[in-house]
This record gives C-alpha cells, structure tokens and sequence, in this order.
C-alpha cells in the first residue's frame, strides 16, 4: 500500500464515528476522489525531520495518522467550502440542488471540525486556526473590486501545506527549518484553485525524503557527524 492509499484510510478512519451514515457515506465519497498530497506532504516531513534520531527516516503513516488525516480534513473541509461560496448553490430553484448543497455545507463543517479535534492537542494546532482565520479573510478580501482572486484562492493550498509541515515536524519533535517551510508554500505556485489539487504524485513532484532531508540541512549534518567519527588513520596502519 502506498503513502496516499495510507493517508486515504486515516483519514476515513478518523470519520469512522460520523452519523448518520449518509452523511459519512458523502464524506467517504469526498475522500475517495481527493488528492492526498497535504496528508502525504506531512509524512514525508515527518520522515525527513525524524532522520535526526533515525537514520532511515521509518516513521509509519499509522504512528502519525491522526495529524496526516486532521491536515487533510481540514483542507477539504475548507476546499469545499470555498467551491460552494464561489457557486452559490442555493441561488437555483431546484429543491434537489438545494438540498444536496446543504449536505455539502455539512459535510464541510464536520470536515474542518474534524480535522482541529485531531490536532488539537498538538504543536500544530495554531497553526491550524490561523489557516483557518487566514481563509475566511482572504475568501472576504476577494469579493473587492479588482481583487486577484486566484492568487487570494490559492494561499489556502499554501497554507495547508505549511499545516502539513508543521504537523510532520512536530511529531518527530523536531524545529520547522525555514527552508522547508518556503519549500511548503511552493508547492501550490501555479496551481489553479479553480481545479481540484493534482493526484499526490504530480502535486508533490520530486519532493521525497531525500530532498526534504537536504533543505532541512540534515544530510550535510549526518555527512559531517560521520566525518566526526571515524578514527583517524595512524603512519603504522598495515
């Protein structure tokens, strides 16, 4: 099983309790059709960051699922929220449509709530609330008269993917490089919010632990700690 189809199962398991099943059923729903890059972003800075104690990175998607799927609630949740402020849904006259936009709206709420109980009690809950807050202003600043509405729709795609480095980060305790943090908010340059985030592997490219490693300055530590640890070579070595 790959990182997206671990990261897809978190974050129905953490919606396993929603009733009634209708509603979990249309949650469900969402998930299976949405990219996982925000919840697989997470793990691979978990991954990279956690290299300080582990040399191979190992960190699971099950020891960290709880914050991978509350990154990625909280970006559907407001995802949706921001397809039905621009569609405006409730403006046609068939019932059918009406309801159905209700249940969106729903699900929505239930999504963001979601994903804040699950991080919560962790270093990235402020973070959380500030993409939030950052989301609603921005989402009221692109009503003005020559607002640049894609740049302003898409700081939520750059906001949740320095959620989802800052979740990473602190669950192997480790400090959020700079570094890493610009690299999140790159990730969403030239995408159009008016589509849905690209499958994990286009939206992540050829970001990897590795590379995540690198800008976090971790490789060259371990090279120069290695270089530390060798005993020198003595003139009477055979």
């Amino acid at each position: 099983m790959d990182d997206a189809a671990r990261a897809r199962d978190a974050a129905r398991e953490a919606l396993a309790d929603i009733e009634p099943p209708r509603l979990r059923d249309a949650l469900y729903d969402r998930l299976d059709d949405a990219s996982m890059a925000p919840a697989v972003f997470s793990l691979l800075c978990a991954r990279a960051l956690g290299r300080e104690d582990d040399a191979d990175g190992a960190v699971e998607a099950d020891a960290i699922s709880e914050r991978i799927a509350g990154v990625q609630l909280i970006y559907e949740g407001l995802r949706l929220t921001r397809t039905l402020a621009h569609d405006e849904p409730w403006e046609t006259t068939d019932a059918g449509s009406e309801i159905a936009a209700d249940l969106d709206m729903l699900a929505a709420s239930v999504l963001v709530s979601r994903g804040f109980y699950l991080l919560a009690r962790t270093d990235a809950a402020d973070h959380a609330v500030e993409t939030v807050r950052a989301f609603g202003r921005n989402q009221t600043r692109r009503r003005e008269p020559d607002a640049d509405t894609v740049t302003l729709d898409r700081t939520l795609e750059e906001s949740v993917f320095v959620l989802g480095c800052i979740a990473g980060a602190t669950a192997v305790d480790a400090e959020v490089p700079p570094a890493l943090l610009e690299h999140a908010e790159g990730l969403a340059a030239g995408f159009d919010p008016d589509d849905h985030l690209p499958p994990t592997a286009v939206a992540l490219g050829e970001t990897g632990v590795e590379g995540l490693a690198a800008l976090a300055g971790l490789t060259e530590r371990e090279e120069s700690e290695s270089e530390s640890d060798r005993v020198p070579s003595s003139a009477t070595d055979p």
